[in-house]
């Protein structure tokens, strides 16, 4: 089991992602744990404000150092984490090999981002990964902490109802996925390739894997080198 304790000044971002489908499962399944934690709790300030104006001048608000240490630390006394998490757009990319890896932690610690961004002095003290979900800047860290948690569940043993389905997603194998079909396998005149209606497993699997390959030349031919 992966217990997650997220720190976000915005808890209620993060109510419907994992209250609904596979996060939702895999919680009631006691497969996973997911903690949110409300920063402003942490705040000793009377209006339980996070965040004051940078120094040195500048626009925006900038998250301040205590709260996000007081609930740190309180959380690190309870239990020893592998992973304490910024996402942050300046940190590696998030991508199926880092997911593959943290699927076998037991405690991470994610932090969520907000305003212009959070103290230096937390991520230069707490933070073990910096991790990004693309080249783009969003407007606080939670919907990045969700995909994360979203990539990493599915992996637990036991979430997904076909246990050999994470294994032969996109990029597993540095390569997108093949094209897939369902009933019926006539729509229209559209029809399903014959190769796929034919039983002949290791034909399929060789055409699966033609059919993986050049998708991933041609969208993804980063993934190759």
């Amino acid at each position: 089991m992966i217990r997650f304790d997220i720190l976000t000044v915005l808890p209620g971002l993060l109510e419907s992602p994992f209250a609904h489908s596979i996060l939702h499962r895999a919680q009631k399944k006691g497969l996973t744990e997911i903690f949110v934690h409300n920063l402003r709790d942490y705040s000793s300030n009377k209006h339980k404000s996070v965040d004051d104006y940078p120094y040195g001048g500048g626009s925006g608000m900038v998250m301040m150092i205590e709260p996000f240490a007081v609930c740190i630390e309180k959380l690190k006394s309870e239990r020893e984490y592998d992973e304490i998490i910024f996402m942050t757009p300046d940190g590696v990319t998030l991508n199926q090999s880092l997911a593959n890896q943290l699927s076998s932690a037991k405690n991470i610690m994610i932090l969520c981002g907000h305003y212009k961004g959070i103290d230096q002095r937390v991520r230069d003290l707490y933070v073990t990964r910096e991790m990004s979900v693309g080249d783009y800047v969003l407007s606080g860290g939670e919907l990045p902490a969700a995909i994360l948690v979203d990539a990493i569940v599915r992996l637990i043993p036991g979430v997904l109802s076909d246990e050999t389905s994470a294994l032969s997603d996109s990029f597993q194998d540095d390569m997108l996925d093949a094209p897939v079909y369902t009933r019926p396998a006539d729509w229209k005149g559209h029809r399903v390739p014959d190769i796929l209606l034919s039983g002949n497993t290791p034909e399929i699997e060789k055409w699966r894997f033609e059919q993986a390959l050049e998708r991933t030349k041609a969208r993804r031919p980063d993934l190759l080198e």
